[in-house]
């Protein structure tokens, strides 16, 4: 039966066209939840409530939304259908529930997203006014980012149709196929301009160019950008100062400093500041750097990375001493031996978390402009490798959009990489740089970095467990391809507009390229913000939760389950209230045998999983990714230290370029608390997160 109804009022009183579609599948989903599968009878239902809405509104007068919900309630009851308007009423329950809670938020949602990516929008990225207030809504803040990235095309051609582009990343955006990194989403189109996630910064072994170094760190934090470091050319402890006769501190008492004025920096900036330390294995300070964040709050702000050389993993191998250098003088200070070292290592990373490893020498194997000098440190997250006063500016492809039916769609994934690829590399181009010498050098090589995001939520879809052959299979092939898209589209761009400026003698140039426009290609970033805003799991990490409590304002909480395992309870029958609650309180279904295997198989989440298939999976993905992967190697709190001291081991047979664990509860402040799956007592006790967490590391400063 065609309807004579032609349009219906919102809830906010626009008048769009009427689709009975929209009915069907609205009764649809309230019937599946209560195990009624009578597809005719749906329909029925659905032209029913037509009839009813015909006899009394026409052409000329429409009905409200409230009006046609409440019909359908109305005819499921007098239908007997009792179960399904039961649950029918629940759904508009909850859809007001939620309508309410954004209306406390203040923004106007014309995407329908999350109630937390909307509260995360507008804490960090929707415009304000000079009193605080929100001045745009979504919509508007991805049409203002479209239109400055794509007005970079008028840079080379003065007739390019800059609309067509901004509209297509506009699309590329609102579809959450793809999102840029989050200073970009902030920045882009406002008087700071400042559009990049990740820098590194030299620290010289002078006061004043320690002091020149925090006065950078300051200008870039401040701009939502993170920031990373060696500290390797300090002098040691000790050591002399030939200027005031005195002898110097060494370099962990000037991280304090730069922790110090990062907590500054971050009372006034948009989101926490972050930073990344890193000190060489071969520096006398070594030990102390490794204890550094014994007592947890000091150096809170900062990540800690031992840069780990082959030959020291050599002498560790061999049970051998190796030599502590002073970077001032180049003498050896003492031997150690490598196996008290890297012990050390393994048992701080086991109480605190950190320091993680960086492979030093496989990562500057992979240095595409090894003539411009040693690559020595990263961004905070360890994802992403710099040449000192160099920056990068990120995306990530949502993997969770590319599978239809069970199928990978190769095709919208191609575009999709062809589009961020320009996206990337026109940001570099509408980029308001903080330094002088940054922009000098990341215009030199025009690095960018594409990522993924999602990729447990396109497992599921594919119904592969995480843990699997099948798994790894799908990432090599996932992998390889966006990067070969990635580097087609990049040579495209430089026979159009040219190669980066260091490409001649680069690794590109000697591989027998023409031409280049982008250094690096590749980066898998931690997604935390960006994740929530596109609506799926961060990075390449599994789930964290099958359902748990989000915090996702002050005084609200709300209970958030994975939506791919809510539909197939509600379609295989199994799905009730009740069951969420109770999945809330370990996060995970792996006991619960009232789930069919199939699903518990393949519905894992990150403490599910053995620590080997983690790494496995970072392995696989690094073996195509030019820059470097964020992941963690989550523990439980009853691992060992020989679990550890194997996964630090097995991280560098696999070529991985760094590695981080986190052993759950090894920190008080956090924001993931998994209660009873790891406490006893209290029944109440439930999976809490914190707003912007989606996943991996779940220590205060990691979730960059």
């Amino acid at each position: 039966m065609k309807s004579n109804l032609t349009k219906i009022v919102k809830r906010d009183g626009r008048v769009v066209p009427f689709d009975q579609g929209r009915v069907t599948r609205a009764v649809e989903k309230a019937a599946f939840s209560v195990s009624v599968e009578d597809k005719e009878a749906i329909r029925g239902i659905s032209e029913k409530v037509v009839k009813s809405l015909k006899g009394k509104f026409n052409r000329k007068s429409f009905p409200s939304v409230e009006i046609i919900q409440d019909t359908v309630e109305h005819i499921l009851l007098t239908e007997g259908y009792e179960d399904v308007a039961k649950a029918y009423i629940l759904y508009r329950k909850k859809r007001a529930e939620i309508r309410d809670a954004k209306k406390l938020i203040g923004v106007k949602d014309e995407l329908k997203l999350g109630l937390n990516a909307l509260r995360v929008l507008k804490r960090r990225y929707l415009l304000k006014d000079n009193e605080g207030l929100v001045v745009e809504t979504p919509a508007q803040l991805f049409q203002r980012v479209a239109k400055v990235i794509a007005s970079a095309d008028s840079h080379y051609d003065k007739k390019a149709d800059v609309k067509k582009t901004a509209l297509g990343f506009y699309r590329l955006m609102t579809d959450f196929r793809f999102l840029p990194n989050s200073p970009t989403l902030m920045n882009a189109g406002t008087e700071l301009g400042q559009l990049s996630a990740c820098f590194v910064i030299p620290i010289p072994d002078s006061l004043k160019g320690i002091f020149n170094a925090v006065k950078n760190m300051a200008l870039i934090q401040q701009s939502g950008g993170g920031t990373g470091f060696s500290f390797t050319r300090l002098r040691p402890k000790g050591d002399v100062v030939k200027s005031t006769k005195g002898i110097a501190s060494g370099p962990v008492s000037f991280m304090r400093v730069f922790n110090t004025a990062t907590d500054v920096i971050k009372q006034g900036g948009k989101r926490r500041g972050a930073n990344m330390g890193i000190l060489r294995i071969d520096h006398p300070d070594i030990e102390n750097f490794i204890i550094a964040k014994t007592q947890e709050g000091i150096l809170s702000n900062f990540n800690l990375s031992v840069a780990v050389t082959d030959y020291f993993m050599k002498t560790l191998y061999n049970d051998e001493e190796y030599d502590l250098i002073n970077p001032r003088t180049h003498a050896t200070v003492r031997k150690v031996a490598a196996k008290s070292i890297f012990e050390l290592i393994v048992h701080m990373a086991w109480q605190t978390g950190d320091p993680g490893l960086l492979f030093i020498d496989e990562i500057n194997k992979h240095n595409p402009t090894p003539e411009l000098g040693e690559i020595e440190s990263t961004n905070p997250c360890g994802e992403q490798v710099l040449l000192p006063y160099e920056s990068c500016n990120l995306g990530s492809i949502n993997l969770a959009k590319m599978v239809k039916d069970g199928k990978v769609q190769w095709e919208e994934l191609g575009e999709t990489t062809r589009q961020a690829v320009h996206f990337l590399d026109n940001v570099i181009d509408v980029n308001k740089f903080p330094l002088a010498q940054i922009k000098r050098v990341t215009e030199g090589n025009r690095k960018i970095g594409l990522g993924v995001m999602g990729f447990a939520e396109m497992l599921i879809k594919m119904g592969i467990p995480y843990d699997s052959e099948d798994a790894l299979n799908l990432a090599d092939e996932i992998i390889r391809f966006i990067k070969e898209e990635a580097i087609k589209k990049s040579t495209e761009i430089a026979k159009q507009r040219g190669s980066f400026p260091n490409f001649k003698n680069s690794v590109w140039d000697k591989n027998g390229y023409k031409e280049m426009r982008n250094a690096t290609h590749l980066t898998i970033a931690p997604t935390g913000s960006i994740s929530i805003i596109a609506g799926c799991s961060s990075g390449i990490e599994p789930l964290f939760a099958i359902s748990f409590i989000r915090n996702v304002m002050e005084g609200t909480q709300l209970i958030e389950t994975n939506p791919l395992f809510e539909k197939i309870a509600k379609e295989e029958g199994f799905f009730s209230k009740e069951l969420m609650i109770e999945i809330t309180r370990t996060g995970t279904i792996q006991d619960m045998k009232k789930i069919p295997a199939k699903y518990r198989r393949v519905f894992l989440t990150a403490l599910d999983i053995d620590p080997q298939w983690h790494l496995r999976m970072q392995a696989t993905f690094q073996k195509h990714v030019d820059n470097a992967i964020a992941k963690t190697v989550n523990l439980p709190p009853e691992a060992s230290l020989d679990d550890v001291r194997d996964i630090f081991l097995l991280a560098h047979k696999l070529k991985c370029k760094g590695v981080t664990v986190y052993r759950y509860g090894c920190k008080k402040e956090q924001v993931l608390y998994l209660g009873s799956r790891f406490t006893t007592g209290r029944e109440e006790e439930h999976v809490y997160a914190e707003p912007e967490y989606a996943g991996g590391c779940p220590a205060i400063v990691c979730p960059f």
